[in-house]
């Protein structure tokens, strides 16, 4: 299994906790899901005496790991200062990385992202960048002192899947030693999977499992759907042909006079 800056959990489910139904439903997904690492904004845990401290109250006794997130910011500025705010409330030095680009389809400001990734790795800070699949932008966020990459698989909430398989299958070999978690995007059990057989390292998601007609077993399915992609990776599967290719041997086989 991959490393996060040293972590390296037995199940690369990272589970958001956002849209569900009920808290007690939340926690059963991610009882379901056997994670070990759950998402959780700022805002989730503002309110002091609130709502806020109940739900951070139940995250501690779930007993996961706790990668809190910059969800919803547009601005290095904005998103610099909800992470320091995060560190103070969550006590991590995790940090998932979002500075929003474009309204409509969530789509990563690369530009502020890397300046973001640096400004807070120099500030110890231990970051999961949310990016797109371009090698270029991922270098850079290496450089920024990044050791994760987090790209999209497809726009946040949209359960389209893997838009572009190229790009992924490229972005893993271009950094085979750099852990890669897709993130966002993903609709489906069967996306998860696929994402493993390429060779990623984890699968981040949340409406997925939150909005589903059962969450706790949907949870359940992409824990299931995870494993067995990241086995068939590990088995090393057979490259795909055009040709049909006999899966008897000839050699053998009886021939009528």
């Amino acid at each position: 299994m991959a490393s996060f800056y040293g972590f390296e959990p037995n199940n690369p489910l990272f589970l958001g906790t956002a849209r569900y139904p009920s808290p007690a439903i939340l926690a059963d997904a991610v009882k379901r899901s056997g994670t070990e690492v759950v998402t959780v904004s700022l805002r989730r845990e503002s309110g002091g005496e609130g709502a806020g401290q109940a739900f951070w109250e139940l995250i501690r006794e779930l007993g996961v790991k706790v990668l809190p997130n910059t969800a919803g910011c547009y601005t290095v500025k904005e998103a610099v200062t909800t992470a320091q705010m995060a560190r103070e409330v969550f006590g991590t030095p995790w940090i998932k990385l979002e500075v929003i680009g474009e309204e409509d389809t969530l789509q990563p400001d690369v530009v502020g992202l890397i300046e973001a990734a640096r400004i807070l790795s120099d500030d110890g800070f231990q970051v999961f960048p949310y990016t797109t699949e371009d090698i270029v932008v991922a270098g850079r966020l290496v450089d920024a002192g990044c050791e994760v990459l987090m790209p999209w698989g497809a726009p946040i909430g949209s359960g389209r899947g893997l838009n572009n398989l190229y790009g992924l299958r490229t972005l893993r070999r271009h950094f085979p030693d750099i852990p890669l978690v897709v993130d966002a995007g993903i609709g489906l059990p069967s996306h998860a999977a696929q994402a493993m057989e390429l060779g990623y390292d984890g699968i981040l998601l949340n409406t997925a499992v939150a909005k589903a007609g059962d969450p706790p077993a949907m949870a359940e399915a992409f824990a299931l759907a995870i494993r067995a992609g990241r086995l068939a990776f590990e088995a090393q599967p057979i490259e795909a042909r055009d040709m049909a290719a006999p899966s008897t041997p000839v050699m053998g086989k009886a021939f009528l006079a």
